[in-house]
């Protein structure tokens, strides 16, 4: 997601979703949102915690793929992809259903988008990460699509795209994940979400 397609994106919230919504901070619903780089393992470990929690599942690329595919918009799209998977996780979280999204989010407009759903869903960001430059490089050259039309970016495209390195004081606190190995990612990720619930049971 371009920097202006995500200040587009996060202008078009304002004015929603504000304070006054009937849920509680301990009876909102979890949004788990899923950050990080092509590649990483981003939709791996967001698919795994939807499993688990059995949570709504809202993958950005899908929804831009299927915009393409319907010729409503050429590559890149813009905002419209962020915007709708935000009002679909609003509208989700507001029945009470967990969601979990799987989304680059690699700016900081893109990331505030989801902290202004705080007022309905509980939110918790992983970042996932490749500390080895070598097997990223590898995933990204292995990947195949897996939707119908959907295009993956080169490991060239992945190298050279935007995404700005997380500030917790910007964009609010992140827990990091390291997706070397997918089960010790998903095992860390889920003891997080129950350190986050049991905090907020607590409080």
């Amino acid at each position: 997601m371009h920097l202006r397609a995500a200040r587009s994106a996060d202008r078009l919230l304002l004015g929603r979703h504000r304070p006054g919504s009937r849920h509680t901070a301990v009876n909102r619903p979890p949004l788990v949102v899923l950050s990080g780089r092509p590649g990483t393992g981003k939709t791996t470990l967001a698919q795994r915690l939807a499993s688990e929690l059995r949570a709504a599942y809202l993958r950005v690329d899908a929804i831009e793929t299927a915009i393409i595919r319907c010729e409503l918009a050429r590559p890149p799209v813009g905002p419209v992809g962020y915007v709708v998977a935000h009002d679909i996780a609003a509208a989700t979280l507001a029945l009470g259903t967990p969601v979990v999204i799987d989304a680059v989010n690699p700016v900081p407009e893109a990331r505030a988008g989801w902290r202004r759903l705080e007022v309905v869903g509980r939110l918790v960001v992983f970042e996932t990460t490749l500390p080895d430059g070598a097997e990223h490089r590898r995933r990204v050259e292995q990947r195949r699509p897996d939707l119908a039309d959907q295009s993956v970016p080169t490991w060239r495209q992945v190298a050279a795209s935007e995404y700005e390195p997380w500030d917790e004081s910007r964009d609010g606190s992140r827990h990091v994940i390291d997706m070397t190995s997918t089960e010790q990612a998903v095992a860390c990720a889920l003891h997080r979400l129950r350190q986050h619930d049991d905090n907020h049971a607590s409080g």
